[in-house]
C-alpha cells in the first residue's frame, strides 16, 4: 500500500467565529503532486495554515506520513519534514541571499545544501552576497523555494508560488517544481495558475467555500472544462 505523506480527515478549522474549512479531507501520496485549487476566499491558505500549525483544526485528523501532527506547533512539524513556500514569498529583506538560506537549514543530513540548493537556481549564486530585499519578484521566489528546501521536507507546501510573476519566470517556475516532481518530493501545490499546476500534479482537490467540490486526478480534471470554469471561472 502506498504511503501517504499528508491525508486530512474531516478537518474543520476556524477564524475566531468564522467557520472556514468544513469536513475537507483529502490526501497526496510519497513522491506525488496534490493541486489545491480554487477561487480566491476558497480556503487554500487556510488548509495550508492548517497543515504546517499556523491554524489548529478545530476538529478531525492531519497526518503527515501517518503520524498525527494537528496539536503540534509550526515549529514540531518543520521538524518532522514539512516545509512551507509561503504566498508573499517572506524573507528577510535586510539578510543576503546566502544569509536566508542557512539560517533556514535545519538537518545536518539529507540531499538539499547551500550547494545543491544554487546549483538549482545559479542565479541565487551570483546574488549569493546580495540582500534578499533587492532581488527581482522571480528571484526572490527561487529563494522562497531554496530556503524551503534547505529543510530537507519530506513534504514541501507551496502557497502561489507563480503570484505576481512574469509569465517566463512563470515557465521558469514550474521546470522547478517538474525537477522537485523527479526527484520524488511530495508537494501540495496551491495555484490559481490553474493550467500549470494541472500540468504538474498527479491528483487535484478543488475547494469552494471551505469544503472539497472536488477530489480526483488532475488528468481527468484537465479534460473537464466544465468543472473548471464552473469552480474556477479560467482555464
Amino acid at each position: 500500500m502506498a504511503t501517504e505523506a499528508l491525508s486530512l480527515e474531516g478537518v474543520d478549522a476556524l477564524y475566531g467565529q468564522s467557520h472556514v474549512l468544513h469536513s475537507v479531507s483529502l490526501s497526496v501520496g510519497e513522491g506525488r503532486v496534490l493541486a489545491l485549487l480554487g477561487r480566491n476566499g476558497a480556503g487554500k491558505t487556510t488548509c495550508m495554515n492548517t497543515v504546517i500549525g499556523f491554524l489548529p483544526p478545530r476538529k478531525g485528523t492531519v497526518r503527515v506520513f501517518g503520524e498525527p501532527i494537528g496539536r503540534l506547533s509550526p515549529e514540531a512539524i518543520s521538524r518532522k519534514g514539512v516545509g512551507l513556500v509561503p504566498q508573499g514569498r517572506r524573507m528577510f529583506p535586510t539578510l543576503t541571499v546566502r544569509e536566508n538560506l542557512v539560517v533556514a537549514s535545519q538537518r545536518k543530513s539529507g540531499f538539499w545544501n547551500l550547494d545543491k540548493v544554487f546549483d538549482l537556481f545559479p542565479r541565487l549564486r551570483e546574488r549569493s552576497e546580495q540582500h534578499a530585499g533587492s532581488l527581482s519578484g522571480g528571484e526572490q521566489q527561487m529563494l522562497a523555494i531554496g530556503r524551503a528546501l534547505m529543510g530537507n521536507p519530506r513534504l514541501l507546501l507551496m502557497d502561489e508560488p507563480s503570484e505576481g510573476l512574469a509569465p517566463l519566470i512563470v515557465a521558469d517556475v514550474g521546470r522547478t517544481i517538474a525537477k522537485l516532481k523527479e526527484r520524488g518530493q511530495s508537494i501540495v501545490l496551491v495555484e490559481q495558475n490553474v493550467r500549470m499546476a494541472l500540468d504538474l500534479a498527479d491528483e487535484a482537490v478543488i475547494l469552494n467555500t471551505g469544503r472539497v467540490a472536488f477530489s480526483g486526478s488532475a488528468a481527468g480534471l484537465r479534460e473537464n472544462h466544465a468543472l473548471i470554469t464552473q469552480h474556477l471561472g479560467v482555464f
